[in-house]
């Protein structure tokens, strides 16, 4: 009775602290929220002047992240709604609505009055009644230069059969927040995580909500047993019996001032319903152990529903903490989670099944040539190239890269075994057309084909954002398919150097390591004229970072000053090696 007692009041502890954050964040935050309103009310204007629905045919949309990416539940369409854009010094929302023709591999853009406003970074659901409706809660708006966020609470769902937008007004739903899940489950939408975030300070959550689709009706669980931390994009995978499943995912905390570390999740629950489909559901927390190989942590990465009872997991990224130019390691893989056996276990390409059955058929007279041809399809060539675009500056992403073609001499073994250990060890994952790696992608599955569509990467200091669109079968992992290229014509990067002297004057969330990058760039512009160690005929940028990191980690301590950390020191004089050698280059 003692330790329990201890725990409960622990927990009221940990509940009141909570509380507290969440109230000063509000308090902190209305007043940007309300400078905002007054923006959004201006787009909202614009959108009202749109009296009937226009569907015309377009090119594919602008590059843009954190939008939502649905499947039509009745046609062979996807359905792309909202997102946002950065170009090093503005940020662009959107409230656009685009379908996707999967047959005719063609874009259109739908037009309908009174949409919700412009968002990113929301939840969407799609649920089979009366033809099909799309359900979008909360997500953010951000001030053009990207220090204000306003974030929504509210409920809209697009009936997909009239093609109208309609806001749902329903008290008792969960408070403002972007970066949540949200599932539909038995007649119920289920939304769980999320965070707010002001200029200054930010509060993450781990409250579950359920609205009724059939009363719609709100209502906040309170799920018995130890459930997940706080924390934002995680995996949340409804089951066939009516729980939900939550993986991995990101939060932070400020540990002094204007100093944040950051967590990545990786540990897995399941949220079971006690009540066999009662009104009053009774909910339970409980930590699964899942079997297999997990995912490497990560965040960023994108979930969707798989054959077979399971949910897939692709890409994302594993950021350096305490770097605002953070260097990553990015993904393009796909980790298979089977719901009913508790099993991670990562995807392998087959290879097309001709070529299998040629290999099978013609082993003494044919292996020679199936070998040649083995070894010719895998050169990772292509993708290569963009992706060393990439490792310039990450370093990693080859190594991903380089890891495919290793699974091919698993193929012919692959063949006498049942289909989850081919896909675990068959295969050979070295087509030329899979996606370059990525994290925040948008990910939906028709008919049992995977479709990605964008996310981004960084290389050094620029985010690129991306438009293509590819496509695996899932039943048969056998190739990647291009359906759309990234037109190079539609990225767009300015540097920051026009934005310096604003910033110097506004003081952000991580406003103090702003100041002083940006000091350490006009330090180093200053000293352009020095003598730097010079770039010798044919050096790789490795070779020339190792034969000069003395040099530049001096250059940088002058900078810095003694006080600076010696990790911080090392990272700005890699930055500005880098830099260099880019020009010299």
């Amino acid at each position: 009775m003692g330790k329990k007692g201890k725990r409960d009041k622990k927990g009221k502890g940990a509940e009141k602290t909570a509380a507290k954050m969440e109230k000063k964040v509000s308090r902190r935050a209305k007043k940007e929220e309300e400078d905002l309103e007054a923006l959004i009310a201006e787009f909202q204007s614009l959108d009202a002047k749109k009296t009937q629905v226009i569907e015309s045919s377009c090119p594919p949309p602008s590059p843009r992240l954190n939008c939502s990416l649905s499947a039509h539940p009745e046609r062979d369409e996807l359905i792309l709604f909202g997102g946002e854009y950065f170009n090093g010094q503005k940020t662009y929302l959107y409230n656009e609505l685009y379908i996707y023709h999967i047959r005719k591999n063609s874009w259109a853009k739908l037009e309908i009055p009174n949409p919700p406003p412009r968002r990113c970074a929301h939840q969407a659901a799609v649920v089979p009644t009366a033809g099909g409706q799309l359900w979008i809660f909360g997500g953010e708006f951000a001030s053009p230069n990207g220090e204000q966020f306003y974030h929504y609470k509210d409920l809209w769902v697009l009936h997909l059969a009239t093609k109208t937008w309609e806001q749902i007004k329903a008290p008792g739903g969960p408070s403002g927040r972007s970066g949540h899940r949200m599932v539909a489950c038995k007649r119920q939408l289920i939304i769980f995580g999320g965070f707010h975030e002001s200029a200054r300070d930010y509060i993450y959550y781990n409250d579950v909500y359920a609205f009724n689709l059939d009363c719609f009706t709100w209502s906040k669980l309170a799920p018995a047993g130890i459930g997940p931390a706080p924390r934002s994009g995680c995996q949340m995978t409804p089951t066939p019996e009516g729980n939900i499943v939550i993986y991995g995912g990101y939060s932070k905390q400020r540990i002094k001032k204007d100093v944040d570390k950051g967590t990545l999740h990786t540990d897995m629950f399941l949220l079971k319903a006690e009540g066999a489909g009662k009104e009053e559901d009774r909910w339970t927390w409980s930590r699964l152990s899942p079997s297999g190989l997990k995912p490497t942590p990560r965040s960023g990465f994108s979930v969707a529903a798989a054959p077979n009872n399971r949910c897939l997991l692709f890409g994302g990224v594993h950021d350096e903490e305490e770097e605002e130019s953070i260097e990553g390691d990015f993904f393009n893989d796909i980790y298979f989670y089977d719901i009913g056996k508790n099993r991670w276990f990562p995807a392998q390409l087959k290879g097309p099944k001709s070529e299998k059955r040629k290999r099978r058929r013609g082993r003494q007279a044919e292996a020679e040539a199936a070998g040649e041809e083995e070894l010719q399809l895998p050169p990772p060539q292509g993708p290569l190239e963009i992706v060393k675009e990439v490792v310039a500056e990450d370093g990693t992403i080859m190594t991903i890269k380089q890891v495919i073609p290793g699974a091919a001499e698993g193929k012919d073994r692959s063949g006498s075994e049942d289909e989850e250990e081919e896909e675990e060890e068959g295969g050979s994952l070295g087509q030329p057309l899979e996606p370059c790696p990525r994290s925040n992608a948008m990910v939906a599955v028709k008919h049992g084909v995977l479709y990605v569509y964008g996310g981004m990467f960084e290389v050094g200091d620029r985010q690129v954002t991306l438009s293509d669109l590819h496509s695996i079968d899932l039943h048969r992992m056998d190739e990647w398919k291009v359906l759309l290229e990234m037109d190079p014509k539609t990225q767009e990067w300015l540097e920051e150097s026009e934005s310096d002297e604003e910033e110097d004057d506004v003081e952000g969330a991580e406003g103090g390591e702003e100041e002083e990058e940006s000091s350490e760039e006009e330090s180093e512009d200053e000293e352009g004229e020095q003598q730097h160690p010079a770039v010798q005929p044919g050096e790789a940028q490795a070779q020339y970072l190792g034969r000069t990191e003395q040099y530049w980690l001096s250059l940088a301590r002058s900078h810095m000053g003694p006080e600076a950390k010696d990790k911080k020191v090392l990272k700005v004089a890699h930055a500005m090696a880098k830099t260099f050698y880019e020009d010299a280059v």
